[in-house]
């Protein structure tokens, strides 16, 4: 993400100042405090160039396509989840606030619209596997391939069967993910305390989960939804929300996050932030195009548990040199290991939460009975013919 002077958007933009300021007002130019001096700020350039493009004249169908996929206006209709006013809402209600007292479960019932709903495992399902597994990423992806393979769609069927269906994949995919313990009854957060064998950790591991259930139509929730568009089985579209999150741009973030813990705890933060920022690499889990003023996520997790000290040094380190300030991953790495939990526990923890959002499009999207295609803008070789 690049930040521009106020000299640099105004000629950009070919604006007087109380239009550049007008749109900040308005929202559709984000803006923060120049680190190097806070008496001057600094405007996002993609929001300036966006908005430069709109007022060099009227874009074609092409460009407004390619501008909306990529952090660009909503690309379709949902009411579930939104981010507005700095803050991450579910269905109206304050996501933080909701993570000072509900579970998962409560989560799930409010964005599945749904009964009270409860991650038991369904009767018919085999047991879940003993110990903890070794990977649990591809433990997870096996246990929902193997229901993929077998489900029935869930085009025709009534939204109260699918409901009580998701809830036992919710669990399953939890079970193999963190082993027996993560099925032997109780809120899941505890359970997946338990599996860890950090019952201390259980308040934080309930905050967390619910901080990261759901989060407007990001990539794996995408490809859920576009799966369910085609009428496939709950297990498909969670098997493809779940493949999606482990990319390292995404739920894969933790990876980074550990090299650069890793790298300032043998040479100090400050010169691993620079030689980071030198390598022409972007910080992982720092900053947010949705939360200029800072990930509202990040900061309702931090302010229940005291991170190790090199956590708050990389911090202090890249707000210095960077201005960007720590995201929800960020926080969920500064977590797992102030209380010594496995290396694969923030993707775990993001994995096992998002998969009640990715339910919650997967619902809504079967209702609409739509199949999501967009087109693609062809730049090969022309035609022969």
């Amino acid at each position: 993400m690049s930040w521009l002077t106020s000299e640099q958007a105004l000629a950009a933009l070919k604006v007087q100042p109380q239009t550049l300021y007008a749109n900040v007002s308005r929202g559709k130019i984000r803006a923060k405090p120049d680190p190097m001096d806070t008496r001057r700020s600094l405007y996002n350039g993609d929001d300036v160039r966006r908005l430069a493009g709109r007022h060099a004249g009227r874009r074609s169908a092409a460009a407004v396509a390619a501008e909306t996929i990529f952090w660009g206006e909503p690309v379709l209709v949902s009411g579930l989840s939104t981010v507005a006013q700095g803050r991450l809402w579910y269905r109206g209600q304050d996501a933080a606030r909701l993570a000072e007292t509900a579970t998962l479960e409560e989560i799930a019932t409010l964005l599945w619209d749904a009964g009270g709903v409860h991650f038991g495992r369904a009767p018919h399902e085999a047991p879940p596997p003993a110990p903890a597994p070794a990977n649990p990423l591809e433990a997870g992806l096996l246990a929902l391939a193997r229901r993929a393979g077998n489900d029935p769609p869930a085009q025709g069927r009534s939204g109260a069967v699918l409901c009580r269906e998701a809830a036992g994949l919710v669990a399953e995919m939890a079970g193999a993910m963190l082993g027996a313990a993560a099925q032997t009854g109780g809120p899941l957060h505890r359970r997946v305390a338990a599996a860890w064998e950090a019952p201390a950790v259980e308040d934080l591991v309930r905050r967390a989960l619910v901080l990261l259930a759901d989060h407007e139509l990001n990539a794996s929730t995408f490809a859920a939804r576009v799966t369910a568009s085609t009428g496939a089985p709950v297990s498909a579209s969670l098997l493809a929300g779940l493949a999606t999150l482990a990319g390292p741009l995404h739920g894969g973030a933790a990876m980074g996050t550990r090299a650069l813990v890793d790298a300032a705890r043998r040479n100090g933060a400050v010169r691993a932030v620079r030689d980071w920022l030198a390598q022409g690499r972007p910080l992982p889990a720092f900053g947010h195009r949705l939360y200029p003023d800072g990930d509202p996520r990040a900061a309702a997790l931090f302010a229940r548990f005291q991170p190790d000290a090199v956590f708050t040094e990389i911090r202090e380190a890249v707000e210095a040199l960077t201005g960007e300030q720590p995201n929800i991953d960020f926080a969920v790495a500064a977590l797992c290991d102030a209380h010594g939990l496995p290396a694969s526990a923030p993707l775990t923890l993001f994995a096992v939460a998002r998969s009640v959002g990715w339910t919650a499009h997967i619902l809504e999207q079967t209702t609409k009975g739509t199949l999501i295609r967009p087109r693609a803008q062809y730049d090969g070789p022309p035609p022969a013919g």
